[in-house]
């Protein structure tokens, strides 16, 4: 069963920096595009950003310039370098895959557990 774990959470000061990692394993045959989502208290999950294994990487307007999404293939690993961090960050940052499993075959999202992030003022 794949699994995918965050870490990297915490409490941050305006103007600091985190970087959040998410692992898949188990029966992962290959991913394809790995992002970051987040929900604020009351508001919806949305995208943050997103890496496909070949491609160009998407950015919400409001992180562009400021978060930075990479990942290591090797380690089935997705990172999110965030920097200058406001208030406005606050909130459960979701990893998510879409991943390949042979046995049995099937192609789904995946999700993590969500690891908080909060930005003092």
């Amino acid at each position: 069963q794949v699994q995918l774990v965050e870490s990297g959470g915490g409490l941050v000061q305006t103007g600091g920096s985190l970087t959040l990692s998410c692992a898949a394993s188990g029966g992962v045959f290959r991913i394809n595009a790995m992002g970051w989502y987040r929900q604020a208290p009351g508001k919806q999950r949305d995208l943050v950003a997103s890496i496909p294994t070949i491609g160009n990487t998407i950015y919400a307007d409001s992180v562009k310039g400021r978060f930075t999404i990479s990942r290591d293939n090797a380690k089935n690993t997705v990172y999110l370098q965030m920097n200058r961090m406001k208030p406005e960050d606050t909130a459960v940052y979701y990893c998510a895959a879409d991943v390949l499993s042979l046995e049995p075959f099937t192609n789904k999202r995946y999700w993590g557990q969500g690891t908080q992030v909060t930005v003092s003022s």
